[in-house]
């Protein structure tokens, strides 16, 4: 017979590590047990350290976006188009520093967080804007393949406007418009791509084409007749941006922000809109040679941060109406049409 050399209990020998951790295992439950022991023992202020610096460097682009450079690849100007929502970033730290139960976590956090606010909280408070207004103006990229514009015609006409200013016309579409706003909008003046629409108690001039350096007509100006004085009023759309893989592609949309800021350099008129989409939000430096002469409605009055695009999910604020010589007593995004942007309505006040 053989004698057996381990204690013969009659069960077939398992694999080393059968049904218990192997000694060193990373996924062990006495390995998480342990690592949950010693982050609870931990003192608050000593855990998080990671998560702290990762706070403060979220701070950064926030607080010091125009250092961001502008090359290779146009960066700065694409963190400044989608600058709100580097606040994204602070939820997560903020359940992080929770799983980490730590203090120093939590009050790095409190860095950004104020950041943001001080920036971008003023848009949420109560009381902005207010008063009486002498014009409404309604602007909207209607897309140039919109399937509907007669029902984006009569989703404008809800508005009660006073000026309807469209862009990204194709070539005669602004008839399919006029068949249905025609009836309270009796005056329009149209451009290559762009058009206005008044009601009859706001005559205009004739339109002149404004040459933005696109090669074919994306902007007009004329001069609306109000009680009050005249208004010199753009309709504008400058040119798109891109991403790709050389980056931020906005060296043509610049370049027609150039054209147009020497209009508005040369403009005399002592009461000013433009209205249009411009491709850009007001937080992007390239925009400051057209916001250096004009006031972003939804900026002075408006309520929340005006997003436009996609329609889908707005990203941005690239739709603006900006005045000079009036004061903004109410702005906003309005509802979804059948394009891809979202409208804009200003209340304004002559001074």
């Amino acid at each position: 017979m053989t004698w057996p050399t381990t204690t013969d209990t009659g069960a077939e020998p398992q694999p080393a590590g059968h049904g218990a951790p192997r000694r060193g295992s990373r996924l062990s439950w006495q390995n998480l047990r342990d690592g949950a022991i010693r982050t609870w023992r931990t003192p608050p202020w000593r855990r998080g350290r990671v998560i702290a610096v990762v706070a403060i460097l979220a701070t950064l682009p926030l607080a010091f976006h125009r250092l961001v450079p502008n090359t290779p690849g146009n960066w700065g100007s694409f963190v400044e188009t989608f600058l709100p929502w580097a606040g994204l970033v602070v939820p997560v730290l903020l359940i992080c520093a929770a799983i980490r139960r730590s203090w120093t976590a939590v009050a790095a956090t409190l860095v950004p967080i104020m950041v943001w606010v001080v920036m971008f909280g003023g848009f949420f408070m109560p009381g902005r804007g207010g008063g009486s207004h002498d014009l409404r103006v309604v602007s909207h990229n209607v897309n140039a393949v919109n399937t509907d514009p007669a029902g984006t015609a009569r989703s404008l006409l809800k508005s009660n406007a006073d000026v309807i200013a469209l862009e990204e016309l194709p070539e005669g579409a602004w008839k399919l418009y006029n068949a249905v706003l025609k009836d309270k909008y009796p005056n329009v003046q149209h451009e290559g791509t762009v058009a206005v629409w008044t009601t009859s108690a706001f005559p205009m001039n004739k339109a002149e084409a404004v040459d933005v350096g696109m090669g074919f007509t994306r902007a007009l100006r004329t001069v609306i007749q109000t009680p009050k004085g005249d208004v010199a009023f753009y309709a504008v759309h400058l040119a798109s941006v891109r991403f790709g893989a050389s980056g931020f592609t906005i060296g043509e949309r610049n370049h027609t922000i150039g054209r147009l800021a020497q209009a508005l350099a040369v403009e005399t008129a002592p009461h000013v809109v433009l209205a249009g989409d411009l491709n850009g939000t007001t937080d992007d430096r390239a925009l400051q040679p057209i916001t250096r002469y004009l006031r972003d409605a939804q900026d002075a009055a408006g309520t929340g941060m005006g997003f436009t695009w996609p329609e889908s999910f707005p990203m941005a604020a690239i739709d603006h109406i900006m005045t000079r010589g009036m004061t903004a007593a109410d702005a906003k995004v309005l509802g979804s049409t059948s394009s891809d942007h979202k409208p804009v309505q200003a209340d304004l006040r002559l001074r």
